[in-house]
């Protein structure tokens, strides 16, 4: 029961509240499903984007800091954040979207078995969709039934978030021994990390890389990640879990 269970939410920083609400509900289609502030700082708004009801494991927020520099991408940051799509097919549709909307992307790829699509927006966040269509594990969330995109091709989730690191072996050890992930496979520089049920939905990538200097958070960058537990009482078991291992963390 004190296993995480995969992916809660991935919080990230934009520039403009406005442009990033417009991106995710017209080009992603993805529902806003509560507006607020930053609890530490009340200038800055707090959007959050999921699915239809607002499932854990579908939510991705904003915070839109006043006055902060755009970020750098480089190495020890969470680079990219993943969301779901029911099958190879919807990612057919979401690269002649992108095409139509002048969003800059990739190409549809493949890695461990499964169609990607990578893609950023306007503040050069790095995102991509992954292909449920060969996917087992953690269940997904529900589309959007009223938005934009056909419920047939919509996001239904987040999937794996891509971490880069200098120190491959040592954060290889603290998704495994700390955090209790199990590694899956190795394609090039990528280590596929899973935890829980596995699947797309409790994914970790680790990229090693040893030439990028070390990234710098900003507008465009990811604040931080989250992963689902199943009650208090195992949030307190994680609690007592970092504070042996001396990890600093919030506590209660």
């Amino acid at each position: 029961m004190n296993t995480l269970k995969g992916l809660h939410h991935v919080t990230a920083i934009t520039s403009s509240a406005e442009k990033n609400y417009e991106f995710f509900t017209y080009t992603l289609g993805m529902r806003l499903v509560k507006k607020t502030v930053n609890q530490d700082d009340i200038q800055t708004y707090h959007l959050f984007f999921a699915d239809d009801t607002g499932s854990p494991g579908t939510d991705m927020t904003f915070f839109d800091f006043p006055g902060i520099p755009k970020g750098r991408h480089g190495n020890d940051e969470i680079y990219k954040t993943s969301f779901r799509v029911p099958s190879d097919d919807a990612l057919a549709y979401w690269e002649k979207r992108f095409n139509e909307r002048q969003v800059s992307h990739t190409g549809i790829k493949e890695q461990w078995g499964k169609k990607t699509l990578s893609f950023v927006d306007f503040d050069d966040q790095q995102y991509q969709l992954i292909s449920d269509e060969h996917n087992s594990g953690v269940a997904s969330g529900t589309a959007w039934q009223s938005g934009p995109v056909p419920v047939e091709y919509a996001i239904i989730g987040l999937g794996p978030i891509f971490v880069r690191v200098a120190n491959i072996e040592a954060f290889s050890l603290y998704m495994q021994k700390v955090l209790g992930f199990e590694q899956q496979g190795k394609e090039g520089s990528f280590t596929l990390f899973e935890v829980g049920e596995g699947g797309n939905g409790a994914s970790v990538i680790v990229e090693h890389n040893t030439v990028l200097p070390p990234a710098q958070q900003g507008f465009g960058t990811v604040h931080h990640a989250a992963f689902r537990v199943h009650d208090r009482d195992a949030l307190n078991h994680w609690i007592d879990r970092l504070n042996q291992f001396q990890i600093p963390n919030s506590g209660t």
